[in-house]
């Protein structure tokens, strides 16, 4: 079983079970169909993975591993807002007639400010500090931006990420973490595609400054399943896992910049059934 799988179900149980529910209070999301889309939540969940040990993909269904990728490089390495530089549809719905979805994410982490005797973005700095200044607590990303929310088209649900080396015992390279913050997730639809995408996230850093990818921590202030999708949920996590499969990128990238999906190399990924036509609320 991947540990990957463990961690869900436990979630998703615990929510299940122990979860207050929205139904009957003001929600601002809405079914297709314009009901209320309530959900049963859990407050400050808190998941830890560890990459030195296998890659954090559920294999109860299959979790797209290229799209999660090619979603993260559209943020952090090509700093766009416009959904022509995606090659998914994930975001369709929030962008408007050009493919802008607004001041929202990689536009955020494109922003320079000064730093030193110049000016860097977000991405620059990261990569920066961690090769020049790598037992810094201070190398962050930070994309929830008060003055500019009103020019997105959509809060940023994962907003913050953490970056902390450690130096283990007897290894010659230093291993970087990482803490993901998320302010609300739609466990059911974005649990693992946001894992995943923030264990290549930290794989591709990692490679790119010569250390180890190391921990994984993800905060979720509201974990929720919505009411449409516990009976998915409950089907979902009774079925039979596999292990991890074996994910690695191409070691002959070390620039950040330089890496496309195709350096994403997959082994071993043997999964349940997928699920479609997931509900959406928007």
């Amino acid at each position: 079983m991947s540990y990957a799988d463990t961690v869900f179900i436990r979630m998703c149980q615990d929510i299940l079970e122990n979860g207050t529910s929205t139904e009957g209070e003001k929600v601002r999301p809405r079914w297709e169909d314009g009901t209320p889309a309530y959900t049963i939540k859990r407050f400050g969940v808190v998941n830890r993975y560890d990459l030195r040990r296998e890659f954090p993909a559920i294999t109860l269904r299959r979790t797209a591993l290229k799209s999660c990728m090619d979603e993260i490089l559209w943020i952090y390495q090509k700093k766009s807002n416009n959904i022509h530089d995606l090659n998914s549809h994930i975001w369709d719905q929030w962008a408007d007639e050009t493919g802008s979805i607004g001041k929202a994410y990689g536009y955020q982490i494109g922003v320079k400010s000064a730093y030193g005797e110049g000016e860097m973005d977000q991405m620059d700095r990261v990569l920066y500090d961690l090769k020049n200044n790598p037992f810094s607590r201070r190398i962050m990303t930070n994309t929830y931006v008060f003055q500019d929310l009103k020019e997105m088209h959509l809060y940023p649900c994962a907003y913050g990420v953490t970056y902390n080396v450690t130096q283990q015992p007897g290894e010659d390279k230093l291993t970087l973490n990482m803490v993901l913050n998320q302010r609300s997730q739609d466990v059911l639809a974005a649990n693992n595609w946001n894992v995943c995408q923030y264990a290549i996230l930290l794989m591709m850093v990692a490679q790119s400054c010569h250390m180890i990818p190391g921990e994984l921590l993800h905060v979720i202030a509201d974990a929720h399943i919505y009411d449409r999708h516990q009976a998915i949920v409950q089907e979902l996590i009774t079925r039979e896992p596999y292990p991890a499969p074996k994910v690695i990128l191409n070691p002959q990238v070390t620039d950040f910049y330089q890496f496309t999906t195709e350096d994403l190399w997959v082994e071993g990924y043997e999964t349940g059934p997928q699920i479609k036509g997931i509900p959406i609320a928007v």
